[in-house]
């Protein structure tokens, strides 16, 4: 069964009635050859689980269940779940569940899987709501050991942007005190049925077990990238004022001189480090 044929595709749309649905994202390779460059770069371990988000009818996920232990597949659109049952049926290491990632307990679902191995995620996440899947991912406290993601390319470049770049953001930031992101390449959007309007690109994110940066207070250490990026045009004793009320700006400029940096940087330019050895000064400014 070819699940990226595109005649082969609207024949199972259409044999459960269904069309695809704008407000869940769905867009499905047509490409074979992508959809097994996905499976492959997601992880490197065989015995390992993968957590799919999305599973569409399951093109992505016959191919994880060839290479993996097992797959573990979360699926939102309820008319989804007999065409999953249909195409997956001759896998039985593969789990469907019909719930919303943004709902679902993972830690309750994944636990059984944690205990026999590795666990890794991939996912071709819809464009709208990728950095809150990505953040409750990585804020879940799970120990996966890589997430897989395929995005819109302009997203991407900004998770891969390195510090002191363009691209770079809050998310950039805080992406790497989890994990190293890579881009690993891009997805032109004629791959899908139906096409979207943009061009998509893979990313892997391999987790660190242990995170390279230990701040004294993360949320004071969030705090900081949060408020150094919502201004980013201005510099970062004016864009670190305007969030951290409880300290005047001479001290906050203060606290950034006694880092090594100009009073006229702009959080743009600092690392992971930077910002967490700026943050333990700030938490000591104000506890």
């Amino acid at each position: 069964m070819n699940l990226c044929d595109i005649k082969t595709i609207k024949q199972i749309m259409a044999m459960f009635s269904l069309n695809f649905r704008k407000e869940f994202g769905q867009n499905f390779l047509t490409n074979p050859s992508v959809v097994e460059d996905i499976a492959d770069n997601c992880c490197d371990k065989p015995e390992s689980t993968i957590l799919e988000i999305g599973p569409g009818i399951g093109s992505l996920t016959r191919e994880l269940a060839e290479r993996y232990e097992s797959v573990v597949a979360l699926e939102i659109d309820k008319g989804l779940i007999p065409v999953l049952k249909y195409t997956l049926g001759e896998y039985r290491n593969v789990t469907v569940i019909n719930e919303d990632v943004m709902k679902a307990d993972l830690s309750e679902i994944l636990a059984p899987y944690f205990e026999k191995g590795p666990v890794s995620v991939c996912a071709n996440l819809p464009y709208y709501i990728t950095t809150p899947i990505l953040m409750k991912l990585l804020e879940s406290g799970l120990p996966f050991e890589n997430i897989t993601i395929m995005i819109q390319s302009e997203v991407a470049d900004r998770l891969c942007a390195p510090a002191g770049g363009k691209n770079c953001g809050a998310i950039t930031a805080v992406l790497n005190y989890y994990g190293a992101p890579e881009k690993l390449f891009t997805v032109t959007a004629d791959n899908f049925i139906p096409a979207p309007k943009v061009d998509s690109s893979v990313v892997r994110i391999r987790l660190y077990p242990e995170k390279p940066v230990k701040p004294m207070d993360e949320a004071t250490f969030f705090r900081t990238i949060r408020a150094a990026f919502e201004q980013r045009r201005k510099t970062l004793p004016n864009a670190l004022s305007a969030v951290f009320g409880e300290l005047s700006k001479e001290e906050i400029t203060d606290v950034i001189v006694s880092c090594g940096h100009s009073a006229t940087i702009r959080g743009e330019k600092l690392s992971v480090a930077d910002f967490a050895a700026l943050s333990d000064k700030l938490y000591q400014r104000i506890k």
